[in-house]
């Protein structure tokens, strides 16, 4: 077993201020206000493209991403329509042949910070007596012991013959997979506001934030809106 923390990452270098300019271009052929456009022009033009509400013109132009999470977030992922999506797939991926990885619950971060080594902190768990009564190191050592069964049970089956396809049925929601996206701008926006919402499932959110925060330095002016919304400034 191996525990990693979902990540993302875009799929190829973005030029935003290219981007910005191809949408002014678009969205200025509507007014026929060419002539107006400067080096400087573009960040201004899409912010009151997003204020006026003409969204379409953000359409013009798609970015690519690619998400480590586990199965259940790129469950809520595939349900947003205006998409493109290729998922490592259970079916045909066999993971008998080394160590299964899972993906680490966000909630579970108030037990080990960052830079320590997820692998060693769950190998101390295991090797503990579950404690008696309610807790937070309980919970753990329950979810991982979980998830080392779920991968014996797996590679038991594929060796009593069944295939990749049939084994996974004892894989848990927390099987590490990787899924890239490709949307229009607008629909990143959306996604964006239905899974930075306070409402939405922590394991996405907590991944959605971290790409809002990039997404918004990657192609400014296109999501300041979102980030003043879902990543108000610590006040020093």
């Amino acid at each position: 077993m191996k525990l990693i923390r979902q990540s993302w990452s875009f799929e190829e270098p973005v030029d935003g201020m290219a981007i910005l300019k191809k949408i002014e271009r678009a969205g200025r052929t509507c007014y026929k206000s060419e002539d107006m456009i400067t080096d400087t022009s573009a960040i201004a033009f899409c912010k009151r493209i997003l204020k006026s509400g003409h969204h379409s013109v953000i359409e013009h132009h798609s970015l690519s991403a690619r998400f480590v999470t586990n199965r259940g977030v790129t469950h809520e992922l595939v349900r947003h329509r205006l998409c493109a999506f290729s998922q490592e797939s259970t079916r045909y991926c066999n993971y008998g042949g080394n160590d299964i990885v899972f993906i680490w619950p966000v909630w579970m971060d108030g037990l080990i910070l960052p830079p320590d080594d997820l692998n060693l902190f769950a190998d101390s768990i295991l090797a503990e007596p579950i404690p008696y009564g309610s807790s937070d190191i309980g919970a753990a050592k329950r979810f991982l012991s979980a998830l080392v069964y779920s991968e014996k049970d797996y590679k038991s089956l594929l060796n009593y013959g069944w295939t990749p396809q049939q084994a996974r049925e004892v894989l848990p929601n927390a099987l590490k997979t990787e899924i890239v996206v490709t949307a229009n701008i607008r629909e990143w926006r959306h996604i964006f506001n239905l899974r930075c919402s306070a409402a939405a499932h922590p394991q996405i959110r907590a991944l959605m934030l971290d790409a809002l925060g990039g997404f918004s330095k990657a192609v400014p002016g296109l999501f300041d809106d979102l980030v003043e919304r879902y990543l108000p400034k610590v006040e020093e």
